[in-house]
């Protein structure tokens, strides 16, 4: 890259992140950053080596800025969402993955080492986050990935597909809290790990322009966000083997009626409140009684 092309990068990032700070975006220099790799079609880490943007890559690239500063979510504009070790396609019709939900990948993967060939699902698998990360990060897992949207289904199938664990991953259309829907398919007792990250939201929360782009189905859960996650311990109780586990992802207010909710079925224990990075509460995790 020359001094001028660095230059040039660098006062188009420069301009970039203001105009995103000024719309009121937390991570305006990162989402600069990853609309310039997109349009140079590089990794973000490579930009500092790269030539470019010349005249119609920086037309381009401020194009996107403008849609980013509407607060369009970054995922949508560049079509494609980071978790764990993969890349997902995303876009309207599917919940966009956050990075708060790797706290339940690394806890699944932690849980399943020196299980043999074990058996997960993913319950309200949206993109196929988890059930493709566990997939990729445990060769010898197999998992369910559990979805009712029919859009959602979509991009679920498409991520399955891209990343080339379809002998490994089984996409079930069905309602997670429909118990009979899911035996049909899983049987009682057959599952060492449940993976779930359900709509949550109160009804009455007031969320981003980001999180008002996903699916309302995929967000909110009723006046007191558990209207998923209630019937969900439920099913999960009669699914899981003796001693298998389950993490949830809730509110970051309803985390004690989480740990209610698995408490009330007796047929849990290890019932556990755990934390993001943030130290906001976010995962409740259990094991099915032995």
């Amino acid at each position: 890259m020359t001094s001028d092309q660095m230059t040039s990068a660098g006062s188009e990032l420069h301009s970039a992140a203001s105009l995103l700070a000024e719309a009121g975006i937390d991570s305006a220099r990162s989402d600069a950053e990853w609309l310039m790799a997109h349009v140079l079609d590089v990794d973000r880490g490579s930009l500092a080596f790269v030539d470019g943007p010349d005249a119609g890559e920086r037309r381009r690239f401020r194009e996107l800025v403008a849609q980013r500063a509407r607060r369009i979510p970054l995922q949508h504009i560049i079509g494609r969402a980071a978790f764990g070790p993969i890349d997902l396609a995303v876009g309207p019709g599917v919940f966009v993955p956050r990075p708060e939900t790797e706290l339940i990948l690394e806890w699944a993967v932690e849980n399943l080492r020196g299980i043999s060939h074990p058996l997960v699902a993913d319950l309200c698998s949206g993109s196929g986050a988890l059930a493709i990360a566990i997939a990729v990060s445990v060769p010898s897992a197999r998992v369910v990935a559990v979805e009712k949207s029919p859009s959602a289904l979509l991009w679920l199938r498409r991520n399955v597909e891209n990343l080339g664990v379809g002998d490994r991953v089984a996409v079930l259309g069905a309602d997670v809290t429909d118990y009979a829907q899911l035996s049909d398919h899983i049987p009682d007792g057959s599952l060492d790990l449940i993976v779930a990250n359900p709509p949550y939201v109160p009804t009455d929360t007031d969320v981003s322009p980001e999180v008002e782009a996903d699916p309302a189905e995929a967000v909110f859960a009723g006046h007191d966000g558990m209207s998923v996650i209630t019937p969900l311990a439920d099913v999960a109780a009669r699914l899981l083997a003796p001693s298998g586990r389950i993490g949830v992802e809730h509110d970051d207010s309803t985390s004690s009626q989480v740990i209610g909710a698995f408490e009330a079925t007796g047929r849990f224990d290890d019932v556990v409140a755990r934390r993001d990075l943030a130290g906001r509460p976010r995962v409740v995790t259990a094991r099915r009684r032995p």
